[in-house]
Parts: C-alpha cells; structure tokens; sequence
C-alpha cells in the first residue's frame, strides 16, 4: 500500500477539464475553469489559452504546466476541488 497520494495518469478532456487517476484507484475529473478564469495573474492568465493549457505534464506524480509555473496541491485534485 502506497503512503503518499500521486497522480498516476492524466488525460485533458474537454475546455478545462482533465481527468485523472490515482496510484490508489480513484479516478476524478477536474475542471479548472472557474480557477483559470478567475484568475487576475498573468502567469495564471495565459492558461485560458486552450492550447496552452493542454500543454500539462506529470511530474513526480503531480501535474503541472511550464516547470511549475502552474501546479495544484495534490489534495485538492484528489477530493476535485481547486
């Protein structure tokens, strides 16, 4: 049994929303367009670009844009809520 939570495979969806597996079985879909879209920053704003946001890695079990430019807590994935 694993002791840490990580993302294990992630595939984008549709508009902002990715789903995605974790190394215990559960499986969510995430939207973060509320987040993105609400977002005043212009590293967060540039992410409205679909393309761009599709452009996602994972990393070490965590999903993230550009280096980390953009990353989420892995809790909040895990329970869908960001």
């Amino acid at each position: 049994m694993n002791s840490y939570i990580s993302i294990e495979n992630a595939k984008y969806i549709e508009d902002y929303k990715i789903y995605l597996k974790f190394n215990d079985g559960k499986e969510n879909v995430v939207d973060f367009k509320s987040f993105i879209e609400k977002s005043s920053h212009p590293d967060i704003e540039k992410y409205r670009d679909k393309k761009l946001f599709q452009k996602f890695s994972l990393e070490n079990g965590d999903i993230e844009w550009n280096d980390y430019e953009l990353a989420f807590p892995i809790y909040d994935l895990y329970i869908g809520q960001i």
